[in-house]
């Protein structure tokens, strides 16, 4: 199974039936996952969304396993946010 394969199952886990707005996860070297109203799926480069964030595989996987905290990931430099950050608190929020 592919990285982002592994994203979308836990990230659909985590999300259940979808999430109020639009986020774009870029996992570097890998490629994408959106997660808006309609739930979680792999994104094109080309698939907008309200919030872009941007990590290693690593940091992610972290995220997703509950070993770091998406706050503490941004402040120290690991995952960078590209758009609206009320978004990026919200989804941080779900994923805690």
């Amino acid at each position: 199974m592919s990285v982002i394969d592994e994203a979308v199952k836990a990230l659909a886990a985590k999300l259940g039936d979808g999430f109020d707005g639009s986020a774009k996860f870029v996992i570097e070297g890998e490629g994408a996952v959106i997660v808006d109203g309609a739930g979680v799926r792999a994104a094109s480069e080309a698939d907008e969304a309200d919030v872009t964030m941007t990590a290693s595989t690593d940091t992610f996987q972290s995220i997703l396993g509950g070993s770091l905290n998406p706050t503490m990931a941004f402040m120290s430099g690991k995952l960078k946010l590209d758009g609206d950050m009320g978004t990026a608190m919200k989804l941080g929020s779900a994923l805690s």
